[in-house]
C-alpha cells in the first residue's frame, strides 16, 4: 500500500456496489474510521472484513484530528468511510484530507459510489456542466443563497431530507419559477428507488400527495 490514508466510498444503498479494490483496502489497513460504527458494521460483516473500527464523525472530528494525524505520520494505515457514498461529499472527510495535505501524508481517494452522479445522468437535464450545491442552509443565509442560485445557468444538484423536501421545492418555485424543470431521485440503488421528472409546480403537487421518505437528490434545470 503506497498511501497511509485512504478515502473509501461505500454503497449508497445496495451493498453489492462495493468495488473489489475497496474491500481489499478495508481488509488491509490497520484501522477503519467510520462515521457510524453500527451502520458500517453491517457492511464489514457482509464482506467478512475484520479490521477494527474507530468512530469519526462531524461531532468529534475536530477533537480527534490531531491524534489521527500523528498516528498517520508514524506510519499507521487508515481508511475513512461514511455511512453512504464518498467521504467528503456532504460528509466528514475534508478536515482529515486538509490535515494530511499539510503534513505531507500520502493519501488516496478510491473511485466509487456517489449519489448525485446516477441522479444527474438519469435526470435527462444537461450534464456537460453542472454545479454541486449539496444541502441548502437551513435558516441563516438560505434566501441569499437561493437568490444567488436563481441566476445560475448550469444544472444545479441539491441533497435534501424528506421532511424538508416540500419546503425546498416551494423555495424553488418562489425564487427560480414554477416552470423550471426538476428531476428528483430517492432511495437510489434500493428496492424502492424512484425518480420524478417534471416542473417544480408538478413536483410540489406530486409530493404533496405522498409522504416523502428516503434521502433525495434534486437536479434543477439552470436558468
Amino acid at each position: 500500500m503506497k498511501s497511509n490514508l485512504y478515502f473509501v466510498p461505500t454503497p449508497i444503498g445496495n451493498l453489492d456496489d462495493m468495488t473489489y479494490r475497496s474491500v481489499s483496502v478495508l481488509k488491509t489497513v490497520d484501522v477503519i474510521l467510520a462515521e457510524d460504527t453500527r451502520t458500517s458494521g453491517k457492511l464489514l460483516k457482509y464482506y467478512n472484513i475484520e479490521t477494527p473500527m474507530q468512530s469519526y464523525h462531524m461531532h468529534n472530528e475536530h477533537r480527534v484530528l490531531k491524534g489521527l494525524t500523528e498516528r498517520l505520520k508514524q506510519g499507521e494505515k487508515m481508511a475513512l468511510i461514511t455511512d453512504a457514498g464518498t467521504p467528503g461529499i456532504s460528509d466528514p472527510g475534508f478536515l482529515l484530507a486538509r490535515a494530511a495535505m499539510e503534513e505531507n501524508i500520502e493519501m488516496e481517494c478510491l473511485p466509487g459510489a456517489t449519489a448525485f452522479v446516477p441522479a444527474l445522468v438519469q435526470s435527462g437535464l444537461p450534464n456537460d456542466k453542472f454545479v454541486f450545491e449539496g444541502f441548502l442552509p437551513v435558516k441563516k443565509g438560505r434566501q441569499t443563497r437561493l437568490k444567488f442560485l436563481a441566476e445560475e445557468t448550469r444544472t444545479i444538484i441539491f441533497y435534501e431530507s424528506p421532511h424538508k423536501l416540500l419546503k425546498t421545492l416551494n423555495n424553488f418555485g418562489e425564487f427560480m419559477g414554477a416552470n423550471r424543470k426538476v428531476s428528483i431521485s430517492r432511495e437510489l440503488t434500493k428496492l424502492f428507488e424512484e425518480t420524478f421528472r417534471g416542473t417544480v409546480a408538478e413536483a410540489i403537487a406530486y409530493f404533496e400527495s405522498k409522504n416523502p421518505k428516503g434521502e433525495f437528490v434534486l437536479i434543477l434545470e439552470g436558468k
